[in-house]
């Protein structure tokens, strides 16, 4: 790669990472479920009207926008908000590679070979001796709904695997159409007419930037470098960049947040990060003549990396 275009994928990393800081920021303005509709609304609206049509079946659209969208998102913030530290959520998150693995396996017959079999042993030790941290300080209930969310991304990437959208940006613009009715019922419902209201009539330049960054700089502009790298140069060469992202989220969060980093969080991030290098890089098993797995499978975030992966 370029050094322009390295220092571009460091770059896209860096946000993603930073999302995480600005989402904790975001939480002191608006109650989680709202402001996860608010983040797609923005990400939806104008952009939707100038991708073009979609690529893939209405049907791969719309499961992966509740999947992704609403459970993720919703999950994701709730969790943040009931007390997930915004640095450890950005390390924890990141065990949708072992969840979408799994997954993989079977819903799609891939089997992974030992290598990814011990990374998913590693990742998943890193992440108790998180929780064991966690529960010393914080919340164990928030740090499960992240854990519950990273579960979704790794469904919604293997529903992405099958619809395989050859525009990722298109796809996830029409994606981020989905989310925003059942969110904002789900606001209405279970944080009530009365705190969105307040938070609405609230809103700041602050709160309106928040919202602008999650939705346009980390939607809109990372997806569209991350594409647009992928699309220059192989997966393998853009992927690793990926694990940048947690890196950038937990100094990112002590710097901004002051957030603590504990020796055993330093553990937890050796463990999680080398464990989910070997469960995202290291060759699998091919699938079966009788797998559905596409021949070029994608994996899409709103908040994380996008990848091309090939079946060994």
């Amino acid at each position: 790669m370029r050094p322009a275009h390295l220092a571009l994928a460091a770059l896209v990393a860096a946000v993603w990472g930073v999302n995480f800081v600005v989402i904790e920021i975001g939480l002191d303005h608006f109650p989680p479920l709202l402001f996860s509709a608010l983040r797609f609304l923005a990400a939806a609206l104008p952009a939707v009207f100038l991708v073009g049509r979609p690529t893939v079946a209405w049907k791969w659209i719309l499961a992966v926008g509740l999947v992704l969208g609403v459970a993720k998102f919703g999950l994701l913030f709730t969790g943040m908000d009931l007390g997930a530290p915004a640095g450890l959520s950005s390390l924890v998150l990141q065990v949708q590679a072992v969840f979408t693995a799994l997954f993989a396996f079977a819903a799609l017959g891939e089997r992974p070979g030992r290598l990814k079999v011990a990374g998913m042993g590693v990742a998943l030790a890193g992440i108790g001796v998180a929780a064991a941290d966690e529960g010393g300080a914080g919340s164990l209930t928030g740090f499960a709904l992240v854990i519950a969310a990273a579960a979704c991304w790794g469904v919604s990437n293997v529903l992405t695997r099958k619809a395989s959208p050859p525009d990722a940006l298109n796809f996830m613009v029409w994606v981020s159409t989905v989310p925003v009715l059942p969110l904002l019922a789900l606001s209405l419902l279970l944080e009530g007419p009365e705190r969105d209201l307040a938070a609405l009539r609230a809103l700041d330049w602050t709160g309106a930037g928040v919202i602008l960054y999650v939705a346009w700089v980390t939607t809109v502009f990372g997806f569209g470098a991350w594409g647009w790298l992928l699309r220059r140069y192989p997966a393998s060469s853009v992927a690793p960049f990926s694990l940048l992202v947690p890196v950038f989220g937990m100094s990112s969060a002590a710097l901004f947040l002051g957030e603590g980093v504990s020796p055993a969080r330093w553990c937890a991030a050796a463990l999680l990060v080398g464990g989910v290098a070997l469960t995202s890089f290291a060759p699998g098993r091919r699938a079966s003549r009788n797998s559905l797995a596409p021949a070029e499978p994608v994996a899409v975030s709103s908040t994380g990396p996008i990848s091309e992966e090939r079946p060994a």
